[in-house]
């Protein structure tokens, strides 16, 4: 952490991460309660990957993740009373409680939802950087998956679609290491996820996830890659998520000291610790963001109980969107916020300026393309 970094960024940073953390243990005591039911993964030590992302990209950049989501709608600046409705199935949540955890999905910030098939978001990302290229935009789309993901055919397919279009697409892999309860090295035959990327001509790398600000530089570098015309990068981001794969899960495949050792690398002390140290911030800061973001998951959680659960009218209705029906922000239906919708071209006025079906070969590869594991 040599660099200098200025005080309202590591501030950023650390709020980001707290408020994730805080969010996932209220939602854990909420399950336990009874008050969400189904599915629900937690993202308790994952939280450098998901900030150290969003703080290098840009608010009109895509993401597209798994069913681990929470944290990604709340680092865009999703409202977190409605993220934590929506969990607790409330008509007040972003998808009026229909989505629930695993289907978080906030178009006001570019969040392009939660999915609940291992590897099915994949495809979906190279759509959106389709769109974006074909549109001449310079968006980036993010698509995060965990590492079993990386063993699905889904995964080869669209790297290859997307290293031949030259998409403007970050590939992301969080590994933190178990496919639910199997271990990635048992199963893999290239456990490390970032040198598949040699098989697709395509840059790939590896990062400390444990670590915010090296997701951050990783992250600022491999973006300014895809925006430049260069095609996509495969980022593999090492991280470790401190709970069972889902609250289901009592995660005996893994020692009581593997966890603990783990933990001693958690990226929200450490980056409180560094900035203290060196004067960035001082500790009365990150106290005052501690119990300002406390504050706010707590209303969170009040905002969510006191909700009403969705109409059994409800279950015929958002199926399809009627031409010229208008599409109701989640905000502005439960806030009467005032909300600013994306829009996009048309389309009809676009045309693909690039060879979709290239007629000549492709060249022959490097040994080890752009291959690079961060320090």
């Amino acid at each position: 952490m040599a660099r200098a970094y200025p005080k309202d960024l590591v501030l950023r940073f650390f709020r980001s991460m707290y408020l994730i953390r805080r969010f996932e243990e209220r939602a854990a005591q909420a399950y336990g309660q009874g008050k969400i039911n189904g599915f629900c993964h937690l993202y308790i030590g994952q939280e450098a990957v998901a900030v150290g992302v969003t703080e290098a990209i840009r608010p009109d950049d895509y993401l597209i993740t798994a069913y681990r989501d929470h944290g990604y709608a709340l680092t865009r600046g999703a409202d977190v009373g409605m993220v934590m409705a929506e969990l607790f199935g409330r008509s007040t949540g972003y998808s009026k409680g229909k989505g629930g955890s695993m289907h978080i999905y906030d178009i006001e910030h570019n969040v392009l939802g939660g999915y609940g098939i291992v590897g099915g978001q994949i495809p979906l990302a190279a759509g959106t950087a389709f769109a974006s290229r074909y549109r001449n935009e310079d968006r980036l789309t993010v698509c995060y998956f965990g590492d079993a993901a990386a063993n699905q055919g889904s995964f080869h397919e669209t790297l290859n679609m997307a290293a031949k279009w030259k998409l403007p697409l970050l590939f992301l892999c969080e590994n933190n290491r178990y496919g639910m309860g199997t271990a990635m090295d048992r199963v893999s035959a290239v456990p490390e996820v970032y040198k598949r990327a040699v098989g697709y001509q395509m840059r790939g790398e590896h990062v400390d996830g444990h670590d915010v600000l090296k997701v951050y530089e990783a992250v600022k570098d491999c973006a300014s890659w895809c925006r430049s015309g260069k095609g996509p990068v495969l980022l593999e981001a090492d991280t470790y998520r401190y709970r069972g794969h889902s609250m289901s899960d009592a995660a005996t495949y893994r020692s009581k000291e593997e966890v603990e050792q783990q933990k001693q690398g958690d990226a929200i002390p450490k980056l409180r610790a560094w900035a203290t140290a060196a004067k960035v911030a001082a500790e009365a800061d990150f106290a005052a963001l501690e119990e300002e973001v406390k504050a706010t998951v707590d209303e969170a959680v009040k905002f969510a109980d006191a909700s009403p659960e969705p109409s059994v009218d409800e279950v015929w209705t958002d199926h399809f969107v009627e031409p010229g029906q208008r599409d109701v922000p989640p905000r502005e239906r439960v806030h009467g916020a005032k909300v600013d919708w994306p829009t996009h071209p048309s389309g009809k006025e676009l045309r693909v300026t690039w060879e979709l079906e290239p007629k000549s070969p492709a060249q022959a590869g490097e040994p080890q393309p752009g291959l690079k594991k961060r320090a």
